[in-house]
């Protein structure tokens, strides 16, 4: 067997083709796996972007042996190991295609020749990757066109989260461009390619590879590295330093704290998988005496207090720098991880007191939840809490500091106005993840300064809907005396039904259900929480009502949650149209959607959508948008290529059109919260 370094572009250009064996598993990765790849792509991207230098992404082996089908003419492979990267990769690579197809054909064109497909062959041969024969069949599907319709195989899924993120980055001033993306997946994720003999066999070789212990850690690494260097001080460091942490940490907890350090000492472009490497070289720029190594251990524990801290905040002894920790404990966003640490470090130091550290806490939890009420897109926020800690001024004020830093525009803190337009407006039972939505109403809640507080921890509460999901026909009639001209009480029910104005939280939510407001009443009035009896109190429920709610929510919300100092916050100006660019990405073949759908999915209403629509140039799948009756709306015009008649394109899609009325058939329609739960948006977790 023979093995070295290469990258996708390595392993796929050429004439080739690498095949799936039948004993392989189908295609199965998940939203989670494609997220974290997609970070990595992104993290690549912004290396290349900004012409750093830092370490290619090692993304794993593939292991491959001559296929039975091998000729030097037309070279062949099994796939033994690593087919799930590449089918990945191959996916992504498809999409990005897809994506860039109408602005520049060639670029296209081009992506396909070197990377997906095989010219000048026929058949299976076309593809340069062949999958499982469970899977091969909706992959070819997706590399050599047209996309199967109404799929909804792990192959596609990953197919459309790709187009997804790639709409997403398209309209977005603060993201790689799309070449940068395709440089960091072909070429910056690197593949150890191990080719193993024809005499080898290949199942055996299999079995092997999926039977072996535990890789070594990075934290296993750097702990072998660091006592290969002490000598004569390595056991009192054992017994008096690194025993105890590893007693009170445990070990993916240290690989953390081992980052965490490297980021507050200035790495903060370090990736927590090369935190060995990363502090190897450091060790290696000293004079590698055994006190660098016995200094470096002890500064490991001191922190390590910091971080048992962060974790466990009832190892806090002041009152209010507790409250604040648990709090963000809640949320539960590692990400702030760096400026928490380096808050508690300032602290130890003499560099900040209690109340600087616990306001700054506070600053950092306003920062998260204003955006996510707001929905302002996560990517870039793991990198600006990397950069905080080497932005801070030393002789200010720690909290000052905090509050200046992620004021900053590029930081997009959303201000009030926007934080009140987002209530009232935008679906926040689709926003953030059930703990998170929960975590919002209850500090809305514990505003109310209840003289009795109830035990959040024990009454198991979720968020329920007051004008339920699947409203009776008294709600209708209700929805019917608010609707505005020419709406339809069912399209105001979609607008609103997900506003924050209309939720609360509930330990009955399968007594409250679906029933009338009168009931519901009943119901909570007797509950133990201010939301509720507030609710209650309410004579009637629409949108009127809603909407007032929605405005004593907002007011409290900016109470609770500080507002960014005064100056530019981000991109504030006109409507952020990435959520529904996602969506119509996502959006498969044999589907169609309405104006209104989309307008309730990103909080807006049909027209200002239709008005977007009929202008950008930039939006996939535009056309498999139609108005409430599923037609094609009257002043529909093709803004790229012109394909012809939208009824044919969708019947070619797999939508079924009525030949009399021209109307697409309501039972392929997908409504606002099936969009939602295409994008992995949350809500299933609650009423």
């Amino acid at each position: 067997m023979r093995a070295g370094e290469t990258t996708f572009a390595g392993l796929l250009e050429g004439k080739k083709q690498f095949q799936v064996p039948l004993f392989q598993r189908p295609y199965s990765w998940k939203e989670d796996q494609l997220g974290q790849l997609w970070l990595d792509i992104l993290e690549q991207a912004e290396l290349i972007t900004e012409g750093t230098e830092g370490s290619t992404h090692f993304l794993g082996s593939v292991v491959h042996a001559p296929s039975p089908q091998h000729t030097m003419a037309f070279p062949r492979a099994l796939v033994v190991d690593g087919q799930q990267r590449l089918t990945t990769l191959s996916l992504a690579l498809a999409a990005l295609r897809d994506h860039v197809r109408a602005s520049d054909p060639d670029w296209a064109a081009e992506i396909s020749r070197r990377f997906l497909a095989n010219s000048r062959t026929q058949g299976d041969d076309t593809v340069k990757l062949m999958p499982t024969q469970a899977d091969r069949a909706t992959y070819r599907a997706y590399i050599t066109g047209p996309p199967p319709a109404a799929d909804d195989s792990k192959v596609g899924f990953a197919y459309r989260f790709f187009l997804a993120k790639l709409a997403e980055i398209a309209i977005s001033d603060d993201q790689p461009p799309l070449e940068k993306i395709e440089e960091a997946i072909t070429s910056r994720l690197t593949l150890v390619e191990v080719s193993a003999d024809e005499r080898d066999n290949v199942y055996r070789i299999f079995q092997s590879l999926n039977n072996t212990g535990l890789d070594l850690t990075q934290a296993d690494l750097l702990r072998n590295y660091l006592f290969m260097h002490l000598p004569t001080r390595g056991q009192y460091v054992y017994e008096n330093l690194w025993t105890p942490l590893q007693k009170r940490l445990d070990p993916k907890q240290i690989e953390h704290l081992i980052w965490l350090q490297l980021v507050l000492e200035g790495e903060n472009r370090v990736r927590r998988q090369d935190v060995y490497r990363a502090q190897r070289d450091r060790f290696t720029a000293t004079d590698e005496d055994e006190g660098v190594y016995e200094a470096y251990a002890e500064e490991l524990v001191r922190r390590s207090w910091h971080y048992q801290t962060m974790v466990d905040p009832a190892h806090e002894n002041n009152p209010e720098v507790r409250t604040a920790l648990t709090t963000l404990r809640r949320w539960d966003a590692e990400v702030i991880a760096p400026p928490v640490m380096l808050l508690l470090d300032h602290r130890e130091r003499g560099l900040a007191t209690d109340a600087q550290v616990a306001r700054a806490l506070g600053l950092i939890e306003s920062h998260l939840v204003r955006r996510m009420i707001c929905r302002v897109p996560s990517a870039g926020l793991n990198r600006s809490f990397m950069d905080l800690p080497g932005q801070l001024d030393p002789g200010a004020a720690v909290d000052e500091e905090i509050h200046r830093l992620l004021s900053s525009e590029r930081r997009s803190w959303p201000t009030d106005a926007e934080v009140l337009d987002a209530i009232l407006t935008k679906p926040f039972y689709h926003y953030g993840r059930a703990n998170q939505r929960t975590f919002v109403l209850r500090r809305l809640e514990e505003s109310y300064e209840h003289p009795e507080p109830i035990d959040f921890a024990s009454a198991k509460l979720t968020v329920e809907h007051i004008l339920p999901q699947t409203p009776g026909p008294e709600w209708l009639e209700v929805l019917a005396e608010d609707a505005l001209d020419g709406e339809e009480p069912l399209d105001l029910h979609a607008r609103i039904k997900h506003t924050l104005g209309n939720l609360t939280l509930t330990a009955q939510n399968s007594k409250l259900s679906n029933h009338p407001f009168q009931r519901k009443q009943d119901l909570l009035n007797h509950s133990h929480l201010e939301l509720n009896r507030r609710i209650a109190a309410t004579k009637r429920w629409g949108a009127a009502e809603i909407e007032q709610r929605g405005r004593e929510l907002a007011k409290a919300a900016i109470e609770i949650w500080p507002a960014p100092l005064p100056g530019p916050h981000g991109p504030t100006e006109g409507k952020d149209w990435s959520l529904l660019h996602q969506a119509l990405a996502a959006l498969p073949p044999g589907a169609w959607t309405t104006y209104g759908d989309l307008a309730a999915l990103i909080g807006s209403a049909a027209q200002p959508v239709g008005n977007h629509l009929a202008q950008a140039t930039d939006v996939t799948n535009a056309w498999r948008v139609l108005n409430s009756a599923g037609k094609v709306a009257e002043n529909f015009r093709w803004t790229g290529e012109n394909r012809g008649p939208v009824l044919d394109v969708l019947r070619a899609e797999g939508v079924r059109i009525d030949s009399k009325t021209k109307r697409a058939d309501p039972a392929q329609r997908i409504s606002a919260d099936e969009l939602a739960a295409l994008l992995g948006l949350g809500g299933g977790e609650d009423s």
